[in-house]
């Protein structure tokens, strides 16, 4: 897999009028979105989610620090043409029908009117919303305005989707098609990045994660890897009998037991995200190094991220 995201001592600083250094959103972020995966961006308000993002589009410029998207840089626009964006909030014009809406962002790409009727139908089968094609927008739910706003930002059939708070006040039927939809994504070889403070859907879909908050970098590894509870073991098996339970540690193989799993048992990513937000406010100077460790568990150190005194992750 190669980089398609590539940030390097990324820092934000906003200023007041005056020109005075107000608010630093971020902190020399350094990390990777590696191509045809689904990568989280996670943290509490105020964290630099939404900055990170504007930065990788443009439309904000960092103050020292470099990002590089799809081999160009993140100042480059015509990389945009390749970027698919669903923002937190859908800015769509609420009187033009679900189809009129794809036909204004299709001709913002020049595409062909052939080409564009064919994608119109694809994503208006893929999100599920044929049936309310000629429906204004003001008319839809919010689960249907979500979904055609994901619509609109697949419609360039784009390389790399960012997505803000994608399943924002979505019912749990249409939440679990929206994380279908993510997931058939990733399938056709899309990379995803998506920011969510719904953790129970990023543990569900992202392969890796990164925990901002304060503008630094805290937690960055593999989902899985991540919420491994090292120093224990657990053991999934057959159906045991009494007899067996009594003696399972000493006479497992005796009793014809087929072993199903041994593995560590896991936290959830709601206990790391919390655990990792209350020790940043306790030790607000420890932050993730991403040259110095690779993914490891929330157990490694003495801290509950695995962080070390020194600013890394040790093995």
């Amino acid at each position: 897999m190669s980089a398609v995201i590539e940030i390097r001592n990324l820092s934000k600083i906003y200023r007041d009028f005056w020109g005075r250094p107000k608010v630093k959103a971020l902190n020399s972020l350094s990390l990777d979105v590696q191509q045809g995966e689904i990568f989280g961006l996670l943290g509490p308000n105020g964290s630099g989610k939404t900055t990170t993002l504007k930065c990788l589009l443009g439309l904000l410029f960092p103050t020292s620090g470099t990002a590089t998207i799809l081999g160009k840089p993140s100042h480059d626009v015509e990389k945009n043409e390749r970027i698919g964006y669903l923002p937190e909030e859908s800015y769509l014009y609420k009187f033009l029908t679900g189809d009129e809406t794809l036909d204004f962002y299709g001709r913002l790409f020049k595409m062909s009117a052939a080409e564009l009727k064919k994608r119109k139908e694809e994503l208006l089968d893929l999100v599920k919303i044929k049936h309310a094609r000629h429906r204004q927008l003001k008319e839809y739910s919010k689960g249907m305005t979500r979904r055609i706003g994901l619509a609109q930002a697949l419609i360039n059939d784009p390389d790399l989707i960012l997505l803000d708070e994608p399943t924002s006040g979505l019912d749990p039927i249409a939440n679990s098609q929206m994380k279908d939809l993510i997931l058939d994504l990733k399938k056709q070889g899309k990379t995803v990045v998506m920011c969510s403070h719904l953790l129970a859907d990023v543990q569900d879909v992202c392969d890796r994660i990164a925990i901002l908050h304060q503008g630094d970098l805290k937690v960055l590894g593999n989902v899985q890897d991540l919420l491994q509870t090292k120093g224990e073991s657990q053991l999934r098996t057959s159906e045991l009998s009494e007899e067996a339970l009594k003696e399972v540690q000493q006479v497992l193989a005796k009793h014809g037991v087929d072993l199903k799993e041994a593995s560590h048992p896991t936290t959830t990513l709601e206990d790391l995200f919390l655990r990792t937000v209350m020790e940043s406010e306790q030790r607000p100077g420890r932050r993730f190094e991403p040259g110095e460790l690779p993914t490891g568990s929330v157990e490694q150190a003495d801290s509950p991220t695995g962080a070390t005194e020194g600013g890394s992750r040790k093995n």
